[in-house]
């Protein structure tokens, strides 16, 4: 519909390129618009669709091509572009009506998919809560905003839609229910009210009920006989109209980031007309155990992980060889893909060998049965010798061995001793024989687990290559990888796709009298690209013998091991909490954070306060701890984009106006915790010399520094 807007009116497709191309990575060459314009010589070709393909490979976002088809004034456009924003954007997590106890602290949540860069703002009533901006809502009953109704508006740019309501209600710690033994102030789950067992006819309504509370907000999925109840994910489950298909036992698992606890298990029978009691067969109740004997056996279950974890590493700097740029891109790529996906990702730039041993132990301690480890993805120098990858970290020796560096095969040993899943290797790196190394390390026999896939970006002996495309190129790898992995395939397929695409062998995409239903500029596979055939082909290699996809469900056991999981991957993702600092001289400068990978962090001051008789005044980041890599011509910066970093436009959208942002990498190396000098410089009117006062500000061991990787 927008092609069909766009290529028909005046205000169309090169005045968008026009608008579009404002910002540098987005504009597009005359000889790029040329083949757009060479798109209506096809049949149903499209112009607009050209340009929109090439808008989507330099990574924009809807909610720019949005502001670009505000500028243009094109508000037909706009509206269609807001209304299909509207329909993407769903709320996975609503927040829950919570019951706490007077002067405590409880937290609402609200999560949802859609267009990237979403947006949320909480209310309470009809009021916006001041700077309640993030999906995670924490309510002091003590200081306010305090009891009330709250909801939270998910925004897309101007589109936007609402969670459901949340009664967050106050107790006086005197009352009777405060005698129960909950605790408020603990993290822990408690279940008030248990599902109870029923008798019900054919054609009945079904209602169970599990209501708990508990800080993080519980959340809900309801079993029968022990398997999960597609879409009960709320704290009642209602079933209209049931038949005696609904008999069994039921129980419902309650959870939240860090614990979990189990209903009881209660029956519910069905008869085929009221007070009947259900037949027996093979002396048990059918639904709750099978009769092999009388039935057919059941469907076997779709498969599912217990979870989805994944290490993503990038070594860019280093020290004794060639520096690369695409690994950074390529982990913050994969790492969004992935993160849609429901894995739990930690992202590591620039890791010396010590740091990647300890990255990888830590890694091994997220994985459990049935988890889905795979993936590990590492984007780097590396080499093969006798049958075994190495990747190099970043302060390995000029004439390095394998004493210097990881052994891929040793990992996917450790890995196979946590009884996973599936076990996913992405090796984005060269494999050609190192010849200082003549070494034949002893790794030992791999279990046979038929759960094993390798994807390398190159063939045996050959080299990867990056793409000299600018800063935010992708490597070759990632670039064709990106395209397929949300497509709900089989993982060995799906890298079948990224290696030969669907047009066919290399060569055949362009056969005489059959055009390709997309232009052969850019190829949709590894295969079809014309700088690298002979040189870098994928190579797949895999003992996989199910069905086993990177977008199948999550259903969790019911073990401690998965609230320890939870814990590990949490710590090494929390950020500092933004505050705000007050200088004797009256003026308020706000602190804030944001998260670029697991290891890089941004910090930005903001003078959000002057008193009278302060004419100028800025707030600035001094005594950085020296071990972490910072580069000081780049810290206090007044735009994101002269922090050195190419993705600033990422991470920057969360961040308010008129900062001085500074980006510290490196964290893992903190010995200490992470503290530094906010230096503020002020002037009075009719004074020309500026006054400054320092305060020194202690973080913590923010993200990964939490794991003490050193």
């Amino acid at each position: 519909q927008l092609c069909q807007l766009l290529d028909t009116t005046g205000q169309g497709w090169r005045r968008l390129a026009e608008v579009a191309g404002l910002e540098k990575r987005f504009k597009c060459s005359a000889e790029e618009l040329e083949l757009c314009s060479l798109r209506v010589l096809e049949p149903q070709g499209s112009p607009t669709q050209g340009l929109l393909q090439l808008l989507a490979e330099r990574d924009c976002t809807l909610g720019y091509l949005l502001g670009c088809l505000q500028r243009m004034g094109h508000t037909q456009a706009c509206q269609l572009l807001s209304s299909a924003a509207q329909a993407m954007i769903h709320i996975t997590v609503q927040p829950e009506s919570q019951l706490v106890t007077e002067g405590t602290r409880v937290s609402l949540s609200c999560w949802a998919t859609g267009p990237p860069r979403l947006t949320y703002q909480w209310f309470c009533g009809k009021q916006e809560v001041p700077g309640a901006t993030a999906p995670e809502l924490v309510i002091d009953t003590a200081a306010g905003p305090g009891p009330g109704w709250y909801i939270c508006r998910v925004n897309c740019g101007a589109t936007f839609t609402f969670s459901r309501w949340a009664h967050v209600q106050v107790e006086r710690s005197s009352s009777p229910s405060s005698a129960s033994g909950y605790c408020p102030t603990m993290t822990g789950l408690q279940i008030l009210q248990q599902p109870r067992p029923c008798h019900l006819a054919e054609g009945d309504t079904l209602v169970l009920e599990c209501r708990a509370i508990g800080n993080p907000p519980p959340q809900y999925q309801w079993f029968r006989n022990r398997r999960p109840v597609e879409g009960a994910q709320t704290p009642q489950l209602q079933v209209k109209l049931v038949t005696t298909a609904e008999r069994g036992s039921y129980s419902c698992h309650v959870f939240n980031l860090f614990h979990e606890v189990w209903s009881r298990e209660v029956d519910v029978e069905i008869g085929e007309g009221p007070g009947q009691r259900p037949p027996t067969l093979c002396g048990v109740w059918w639904g709750q155990q099978d009769c092999p004997a009388l039935f057919p056996a059941p469907p076997s279950p779709v498969l599912a992980a217990t979870d989805k974890v994944a290490l993503l590493v990038g070594n860019m700097h280093y020290q004794h060889h060639k520096q690369l740029k695409a690994p950074m891109v390529d982990v913050h790529t994969l790492s969004t893909l992935l993160r849609q996906l429901d894995f739990k990702v930690v992202s590591l730039l620039d890791l010396c060998k010590t740091e990647m041993q300890m990255a990888v132990n830590e890694f091994l301690l997220l994985l459990h049965k049935g988890v889905y480890a795979g993936l590990l993805y590492y984007a780097g120098h590396g080499y093969e010798n006798f049958g075994n990858s190495f990747m190099v970290p970043i302060d390995a020796p000029s004439s390095y061995t394998s004493a210097h560096c990881l052994c891929v095969q040793q990992v996917l040993q450790s890995m196979q001793q946590r009884r996973t899943g599936l076990n996913i290797f992405l090796l984005d790196m060269c494999r050609k024989r190192n010849l200082n190394d003549d070494i034949i390390p002893q790794v030992g026999a791999l279990q046979v687990t038929a759960n094993i896939v390798f994807g390398y970006a190159t063939c045996a002996d050959a080299e990867a290559y990056e793409l000299s495309q600018g800063e935010l190129s992708n490597g070759i790898f990632i670039t064709f990888l990106k395209r397929w992995l949300l497509q709900d395939e089989k993982i060995t397929v799906l890298l079948d796709k990224v290696a030969e695409g669907e047009w066919g062998a290399a060569g055949d995409s362009n056969s005489p009298g059959q055009p390709p239903a997309d232009p052969p500029v850019p190829p949709a596979d590894m295969g079809t690209l014309e700088i690298t055939r002979g040189r870098q082909a994928l190579e797949l290699r895999s003992n996989l013998s199910e069905r086993r996809a990177l977008t199948d469900p999550i259903r969790p056991p019911g073990q401690e091991e998965f609230s320890a999981r939870n814990l590990q991957w949490a710590k090494a993702h929390v950020l500092p909490e933004s505050r705000h600092l007050r200088f004797d001289c009256g003026v308020t400068v706000q602190l804030g954070f944001a998260a670029e990978f697991s290891n890089i962090m941004i910090i930005y001051t903001r003078v959000v306060g002057t008193p009278e008789g302060i004419a100028k005044c800025e707030a600035k980041l001094t005594d950085i701890p020296q071990e972490l890599d910072v580069d000081l011509k780049c810290t206090n910066k007044e735009s994101p984009e002269e922090v050195g970093s190419p993705l600033a436009p990422a991470w920057s959208l969360d961040c308010p106006s008129c900062c001085l942002y500074s980006r510290l990498c490196g964290l893992q190396k903190l010995r200490q915790e992470l503290e530094f000098t906010v230096c503020l410089q002020y002037r009075y009117q009719g004074m020309d010399e500026f006054v400054e006062e320092r305060r020194t500000v202690s973080v913590g061991k923010p993200l990964i520094a939490k794991l003490n990787l050193r």
